[in-house]
């Protein structure tokens, strides 16, 4: 099983779930975090560091966001690694309580 970066990241992208990670499987994308689901050790020790609860088991992911799944799977075969937290951008308490923002992922 994996953990699963869902929409609610995109255009947030806080990283404090990068810090708690042991086996450094986050990836950073422009405006995303995803999780590589292979390094992933369903350690659960990042779900509840993510301020805008966009993390969420593959098993327990909410409805209409199964496709994050293949979509981290996929991103974090190209994007870098990501082991330390950074600054937020600038507007992402504008993004937070944003639906359907999966119009907005920078590839």
């Amino acid at each position: 099983m994996t953990f699963v970066v869902t929409e609610a990241c995109i255009k947030c992208k806080l990283t404090d779930c990068v810090e708690v990670c042991p086996v450094d499987c986050f990836h950073e994308g422009p405006n995303f975090l995803v999780i590589d689901p292979d390094e992933c050790i369903d350690c659960t020790l990042c779900e509840p560091e993510c301020p805008v609860e966009a993390i969420y088991s593959e098993d327990e992911l909410p409805p209409g966001q199964e496709k994050f799944l293949e979509l981290n799977a996929e991103l974090s075969r190209v994007w870098p690694v990501i082991t330390e937290m950074t600054d937020p951008p600038e507007d992402a308490d504008e993004w937070r309580d944003v639906k359907d923002k999966l119009q907005y992922l920078e590839r």
